[in-house]
């Protein structure tokens, strides 16, 4: 137990070199912040399947049509 006191009290005092340079090494940390919510689909790709979507019920009510009048 008295090891632990007395690594606890050890000291070490500063030395600065009176001539020459002085060097610090300054580390960067990552900064974390809040993940960003994205949509998982783009607004350009919902107009695109919105558009093919359209297309596919007109391709639909005319091939309808076209069975009812019996034209191929």
């Amino acid at each position: 137990m008295s090891e632990a006191k007395d690594k606890s009290s050890f000291h070490i005092d500063v030395v600065l070199p009176q001539q020459g340079l002085l060097y610090s090494e300054h580390t960067f940390d990552y900064i974390l912040c809040k993940p960003k919510l994205m949509p998982l689909k783009s607004v350009t790709l919902e107009k695109l399947e919105k558009m093919q979507k359209e297309a596919d019920e007109k391709l639909k009510e005319m091939q309808e049509q076209d069975q009812v009048t019996g034209v191929h």
